[in-house]
């Protein structure tokens, strides 16, 4: 954990903080969410075995085509849908969600909504 003050030091107190009640077990994996000033990204996680089911970004070549900037609302509806369907694809249907220490607003809100329309439970 980075020490000292600061917002990243703050949002990863707060992650730290949520990541003691959110675990992703094999029935219910995690949904893990980082965004950075230019992109955002999602990845489905087992906790138990450390492992990727499935992953996206605004860095993923058919999003990137679809939009200007990674670091937007738009952006992060896009990476929400892609998310939710490589998970269907994998059979994965409900999961926990990790906003990651962020405030549940703007692209992180953007992104589970994107990610329940597109048929996930959590």
């Amino acid at each position: 954990m980075q020490k000292g003050r600061g917002r990243e030091a703050g949002r990863l107190r707060r992650h730290l903080r949520v990541r003691k009640h959110v675990f992703g077990a094999p029935e219910h994996p995690r949904l893990s969410v980082f965004r950075s000033l230019k992109h955002i990204f999602a990845q489905i996680v087992v906790d138990t075995g450390g492992e990727t089911l499935v992953q996206a970004s605004s860095l993923d070549p058919e999003i990137r085509s679809k939009v200007k900037h990674g670091g937007n609302i738009e952006a992060a509806k896009l990476v929400g849908d892609l998310v939710a369907r490589r998970a269907l694809e994998k059979g994965i249907r409900s999961i926990v969600f990790d906003r990651g220490g962020y405030l549940y607003h703007g692209r992180v809100r953007a992104l589970a909504d994107a990610a329940r329309a597109a048929g996930l439970e959590f």
